[in-house]
């Protein structure tokens, strides 16, 4: 009788001492920076019904949870601050309290960034030697970077990699990080130096949301409800779900390591073989990966790795994704591109969200041939220029800086650099030549096809530019334009530039012209239509 009067009266004392929690998502997290000039939401979970408040900036706001303990409270416009203040998070609830402070957070721009591999190379994979010796003075480059940098108020949130097929993950995780020398190794080096530029043109905290994963296609980093807004996405959904169930539910085990295990036996007999022979031995084949880890399916990434970033308070996003897509999907980039900008604009519910995408630098050998639509990198590349039909889009063209033999290309200082371009002029009204020449429309005038652009700044020219140097213009012909007749055959083109917006294209075996291409390639070496800033002609057809 008095053990138990014991144990009663100790979990008494239990219950009397337990302190309840209060979450926040991982983003809230010391050395965060908060978005100026906008509100800014702070969520999350506590004690059903208990009484939340935030404090920041001379701002004091209370809010109920609800009946599962979820808040939300929104600050208003914040002015930018470089000074490091505490945000506080206390939850009251039957005279209980549980306090969160946040140290060290700056008020200034911040920017989601993701997408795949060339988004996600930190600088410490970008530093290494570089495939061909001509890129090799980038590389250095990027390593005196790495060492000097000492910017304690350009900040960067790297989200973990996580899965989730089915469930929208709100915790998330990930972690904080300054632009100084040793925590920089992690930056993304596209994201850096947009971000550097930011911090030199408006002098403020800039923070950049790095959420991004290699080798990843875009479907992933689709929400749900962006599939239902389409049939064509709607239907290639439900294939992709129903695969997957069948995977999952076909999946045995046993079976797998069984198979495996043979495989590995007739791989050590083909090894033999070619020593004997004298011949290169076949690489070892891989274990199969159970299919509840394949990070392909519609929505996975989205799930665990945006979805607890919203309604996180941000100017916009950049996106550097798509050579995933160019064996397969590359007809239906554009659509899915542009129904992910508008779902995401949708999800996070601000007044204005700004939009940045990096069209595919040029890789692998160029062609010696005219191409057509068989070329899926320049297919996906002219695909995503339809999303400059949405408003506050836009497109850095990369057809000049990329590498042949290198997917992840070096230079990623004039990728940052063009990225932030648009932002300058869009996001922050600056008075720039911010894009490069885009493609407006075309006349055919007997033998001869005349092309207009847009964004010609100062006027067009033919220019040459070497690795990281500025561009130069250069008395050379222009190169790269490809015209047909109404036979189908593609021919390279002569081309000229007859005034400061336009170019006439011809051949003189094709009498009556019927499209004109210009960098149509995986890669275009030798393309050199520029503007007078400096910033290359975006490959395009003058037919849909």
């Amino acid at each position: 009788m008095k053990k138990s009067i014991s144990i009663i009266f100790l979990l008494v004392c239990i219950q009397s001492t337990f302190a309840f929690e209060i979450t926040l998502p991982s983003i809230f997290a010391d050395h965060m920076v908060l978005q100026r000039s906008q509100k800014v939401p702070v969520w999350g979970t506590t004690e059903a019904n208990a009484m939340v408040e935030v404090l920041f900036a001379d701002q004091k706001k209370k809010v109920k949870a609800d009946a599962e303990g979820n808040w939300r409270i929104d600050l208003e416009p914040l002015e930018a601050s470089s000074e490091s203040r505490v945000l506080t998070v206390t939850s009251q609830y039957n005279n209980e309290v549980t306090t969160l402070k946040i140290l060290d957070v700056l008020v200034g721009e911040v920017w989601l960034c993701s997408g795949q591999s060339n988004m996600y190379r930190p600088f410490r994979m970008l530093i290494g030697e570089a495939v061909e010796p001509k890129y090799e003075p980038i590389a250095e480059y990027l390593r005196e970077e790495a060492a000097t940098a000492n910017d304690p108020l350009f900040r960067q949130f790297i989200v973990g990699p996580d899965f989730s097929v089915f469930e929208e993950k709100n915790q998330g995780r990930g972690n904080w990080s300054k632009a100084v020398h040793g925590e920089v190794n992690e930056f993304s080096g596209t994201a850096y130096f947009f971000g550097r530029e930011l911090r030199r043109e408006l002098q403020v905290p800039v923070a950049i949301l790095s959420c991004s994963l290699g080798a990843t296609r875009i479907e992933p980093w689709m929400p749900k409800e962006a599939y239902q807004e389409n049939e064509i996405l709607k239907v290639a959904y439900n294939e992709e779900l129903a695969h997957y169930k069948n995977a999952l539910a076909s999946w045995d085990t046993f079976k797998e390591d069984e198979k495996y295990k043979q495989l590995l036996t007739d791989w050590e007999a083909q090894v033999e073989q070619a020593e004997r022979e004298g011949k290169k031995a076949p690489s070892k084949p891989r274990k199969s990966v159970h299919p509840d880890r394949d990070r392909q399916i519609p929505a996975t990434l989205f799930n665990s790795m945006i979805h607890p970033l919203i309604p996180f308070a941000v100017k916009g996003a950049l996106w550097y994704q798509g050579e995933s897509n160019t064996e397969n999907g590359a007809e239906t980039y554009g659509l899915k591109l542009s129904t992910m900008i508008e779902s995401w604009r949708k999800m996070w519910g601000q007044k204005t969200f700004y939009f940045y995408a990096s069209q595919l630098a040029n890789y692998k050998n160029p062609n010696e041939a005219p191409v057509g639509d068989e070329d899926g990198w320049a297919l996906l590349s002219y695909k995503q220029s339809e999303i400059l039909k949405l408003p506050n889009t836009g497109l850095a063209v990369l057809n000049d800086i990329g590498e042949a033999k290198d997917i992840h290309p070096k230079n990623k200082v004039d990728t940052g650099k063009r990225l932030s371009l648009w932002a300058l002029k869009q996001a922050y009204k600056k008075d720039i030549v911010f894009s490069g020449p885009l493609y407006k429309n075309s006349t055919i005038k007997k033998d001869k096809i005349i092309i207009e652009f847009n964004h010609v700044g100062s006027g067009l020219m033919v220019g040459k530019k070497h690795v990281m140097e500025p561009t130069r213009e250069v008395d050379e012909p222009l190169r790269r334009f490809q015209i047909r007749g109404n036979d189908g055959q593609w021919k390279w083109a002569e081309a000229k530039i007859i005034n400061k917006n336009q170019v006439e294209v011809w051949h003189t075996d094709i009498k009556n012209p019927v499209e004109v291409r210009y960098a149509w390639s995986s890669n275009p070496e030798g393309a050199n239509l520029y503007n007078k800033e400096g910033l290359p002609t975006s490959l395009f057809k003058t037919e849909n």
